[in-house]
């Protein structure tokens, strides 16, 4: 964040409040020395901690307390008000923490509170060997997690991309658009792994699974023993077999390889045209609009995510866009491609220097099946995310779980991935506990950061509170007359009481 000389809002902390400010429930918003500082009166005295949320900065003093726990009001992260602990992702980074002392009836905040939490103690009949196939969100997250909880035995993550852990979600946003700087990108510098012991092999391409041997094998040759596994391969981009999509300057956006590749090949470039309307392809609309770009979108649909949104939702974006000079090239579909220009199936052309083909995901569910392991849509998974072979289990995009009503679901967000990954590291250490995450993503275009929590599948009515021109609303989702979904602007604590209630 930007340094500035004006303190945080809120009284200082270290000259004390009245004890009778600091509320029964909720938090006092103050600072110390220039820092943020929240104050929380729990069951075992009054707690300080940091008030800014590790992930992005957001100021928690307006997320949502509850039993001892803040979330943050941007992007759904958990702490806890008593530790500090990032207790659920996207943050992982816990806050810092301050002494406190009630003198007479004032609370006084005293010195940092650096000495570290106790640790964990080690889980009794924990798997000596910990094997993690996959290096995106699910992979990193477990992989933290089992530390987190005492794990101390062997943890090896194999990761075919090239690149160590990156924040995938930033890759069609600020990077793309050239505004964050690539040192924002890696989730962690190598030293991290080497503290915490995580063998992370990178462009480690796995070749097969063999539960009976419980060894995983390498396109290389190298075999990695396990006494648990968890499979977080996760989801590549859906090929199109359209003519001309095999030129050099026609692209995927995954992986931070693909990212760089964009970058590259715009700099050269006037004009791009992408495939597909849904959330990536436009936050890449907007991001290469900022770098002077002439932007095409070509998509099927009459209204872009429609389907997700609803029409209101969707007719707003695509005026948005609009606004800042996308094209849309809609109700139709590329036909060819001669590496200069898009030919559409209505028979007209859109001119391209580089084309970007958004056409959703499929998930990597190869290895699973080869050895045994049932898929469908996914690799599914029971409630505590162990697949139909013990020992074996699934988190992220590829994983199909069960959820409410009999159903299942498979959910590519990038917070939800991390929170499967973070129970999976759990269960894998005998907690047995199910998983029932509300999902949750977050979207920016331009100046409109939407938010989106629960799971939208199947709504059939929506109720929209607010003015969407304004970018001040919250669209409510309904099933059988049942909340299932939610999505918000400039209401944050709205939408992180809805996920409350979707949880609950």
């Amino acid at each position: 964040m930007a340094h500035t000389d004006t303190p945080p809002p809120g009284p200082d902390l270290r000259q004390g409040v009245p004890l009778a400010d600091v509320p029964m429930a909720g938090v006092l918003a103050g600072h110390v020395d220039g820092e943020a500082v929240l104050l929380a009166r729990l069951d075992d005295g009054i707690h300080a901690v940091g008030g800014h949320c590790t992930h992005y900065g957001a100021p928690l003093a307006e997320g949502l307390v509850s039993d001892g726990e803040i979330r943050c009001p941007w992007h759904h992260a958990c702490f806890s008000l008593r530790t500090g602990a990032a207790l659920r992702a996207p943050a992982f980074a816990p806050l810092p923490r301050w002494r406190t002392e009630v003198v007479g009836d004032t609370v006084f905040v005293r010195e940092a509170d650096t000495a570290p939490l106790p640790a964990p103690p080690a889980p009794r009949a924990a798997p000596q060997r910990i094997v993690i196939v996959g290096g995106g969100a699910a992979g990193y997250a477990a992989a933290l997690r089992l530390r987190e909880l005492g794990y101390d035995g062997s943890l090896t993550m194999l990761s075919a991309d090239p690149a160590a852990p990156v924040d995938r979600p930033n890759l069609s946003k600020d990077y793309l658009a050239g505004t964050a700087p690539e040192d924002w990108i890696p989730l962690q510098g190598p030293e991290f792994y080497a503290e915490q012991r995580i063998g992370l092999r990178l462009a480690c391409e796995v070749a097969a699974i063999d539960p009976a041997a419980h060894e995983v094998r390498t396109a290389a040759g190298e075999r990695f023993g396990y006494d648990a596994l968890l499979l977080a391969t996760g989801a590549e981009p859906r090929r199109l077999p359209t003519p001309g999509f095999e030129h050099p300057n026609v692209f995927a956006l995954r992986s931070l390889g693909d990212a760089r590749a964009i970058i590259a090949a715009c700099a050269q470039a006037s004009s791009v045209a992408l495939i597909g309307a849904g959330f990536i392809g436009l936050e890449a609309a907007a991001a290469l609009r900022a770098r002077g770009l002439a932007v095409h979108v070509v998509a099927p649909e009459a209204i872009p995510m429609e389907r997700i949104l609803g029409p209101e939702l969707g007719s707003l974006f695509a005026d948005l866009h609009r606004a800042h000079g996308v094209v849309f090239h809609l109700g139709t579909t590329a036909s060819g491609y001669d590496g200069q220009a898009l030919t559409l199936a209505d028979g007209s052309r859109v001119v391209a220097d580089v084309v970007i083909v958004g056409a959703g995901v499929i998930p990597r569910t190869a290895l699973a099946s080869a050895a045994g392991i049932a898929v469908d849509n996914g690799i599914l998974v029971d409630a505590q995310l162990q697949t139909s072979l013990p020992g074996h289990y699934a988190a992220g995009d590829v994983a199909r779980y069960p959820v409410a009503g009999g159903e299942r679901a498979r959910v590519e967000h990038w917070v939800h991935a991390q929170r499967q990954g973070q129970a999976a590291a759990a269960n894998l250490l005998g907690a047995n506990a199910a998983f029932a995450d509300v999902p949750f993503f977050w979207t920016h275009h331009y100046d409109l950061e939407l938010r989106f929590t629960g799971n939208a599948q199947g709504w059939d009515e929506v109720r929209i509170d607010g003015a969407l021109p304004a970018h001040d609303f919250t669209a409510r989702y309904y099933r059988g007359g049942r909340l299932i979904a939610a999505a918000s602007a400039g209401r944050d604590a709205e939408n992180l009481r809805i996920e409350a209630q979707l949880q609950a």
